[in-house]
C-alpha cells in the first residue's frame, strides 16, 4: 500500500512543475497565468509568448507524463507484489492533477492535456497514438484546441477498455483521468455553448 502512496506523491510533484509559468517568466518577463486566457498551458503559451517557448512548453509537459510513469514501471519492478497496471495509471492520474493543481505554484495550474498525452503514450503507445490522432484530426476541423482535447478524453477509457487487458481498478482510473481533464475545460464548455471559444492560429 505504501508504495502506491509513495509512487503518487512522486507524480504529483513531478506534476507540479509548472513549465509554462517557469518559461514565460524566464522569456517573457511574465507570469503566463496573468495574460490571454490565464491558463498555464502549451496554447496559452503560444498565444501570449509564442511558438518556440510554446513548442519548448508542450514537449516538458509531455515528458512530465513520461516520467511519472515510468518511475511507477520501475516501481512496480522492485516491489513485485503490487498491481503494476493499477499503479502505473495511478501515477499518470496524479501527475495530471499535479499538472492541473500544482503545489509549486498556488495550486494555478493548467488542463493537463500535454501532460495526459504523456501518460497514455507511455501507459499504452497506441492507445495514446490515437487519442493523439484523433485530437489533431478534430483541432485542424474546428481550430479549436478545446474540443479535440475534449473528445480524445472520452475516447479514453473507451479504447482503454476495447484494448489489452485491462482490470477493473485501471478503467476506474482512466475514468477519472477523462473527467480531470473535462473538468478542467469547464470554461471552454461555457464558451462553446454560447459560440464564443477561442480558435487556434498560427498567424502571429
Amino acid at each position: 500500500m505504501l508504495v502506491y502512496v509513495f509512487v503518487s506523491i512522486i507524480a504529483y510533484f513531478i506534476g507540479s512543475i509548472s513549465f509554462s509559468v517557469i518559461f514565460s517568466r524566464k522569456f517573457a518577463g511574465f507570469d503566463v497565468r496573468d495574460k490571454g486566457s490565464k491558463n498555464a498551458g502549451a496554447t496559452n503559451v503560444l498565444r501570449t509568448v509564442g511558438k518556440k517557448v510554446a513548442a519548448l512548453t508542450l514537449v516538458c509537459d509531455i515528458l512530465k507524463g513520461i516520467l511519472a510513469v515510468v518511475i511507477a514501471i520501475i516501481a512496480s519492478k522492485i516491489w513485485t507484489n503490487v498491481n503494476a497496471q493499477t499503479l502505473n495509471y495511478l501515477a499518470g492520474f496524479f501527475a495530471i492533477l499535479g499538472h492541473t493543481f500544482p503545489i509549486f505554484f498556488e495550486f494555478r495550474g493548467g488542463k493537463g492535456v500535454a501532460t495526459a498525452l504523456g501518460v497514455l503514450i507511455t501507459l499504452n503507445w497506441k492507445i495514446g497514438l490515437i487519442c493523439l490522432i484523433f485530437a489533431l484530426i478534430i483541432i485542424a476541423f474546428t481550430k479549436m484546441v478545446s474540443v479535440g482535447s475534449i473528445l480524445s478524453a472520452i475516447l479514453f477509457p473507451i479504447l482503454t477498455v476495447f484494448m489489452g487487458n485491462i482490470e477493473f481498478p485501471t478503467i476506474i482510473i482512466s475514468i477519472f483521468i477523462t473527467l480531470l481533464v473535462i473538468f478542467n475545460h469547464r470554461e471552454n464548455l461555457k464558451r462553446l455553448k454560447t459560440g464564443t471559444e477561442n480558435k487556434l492560429s498560427f498567424k502571429k
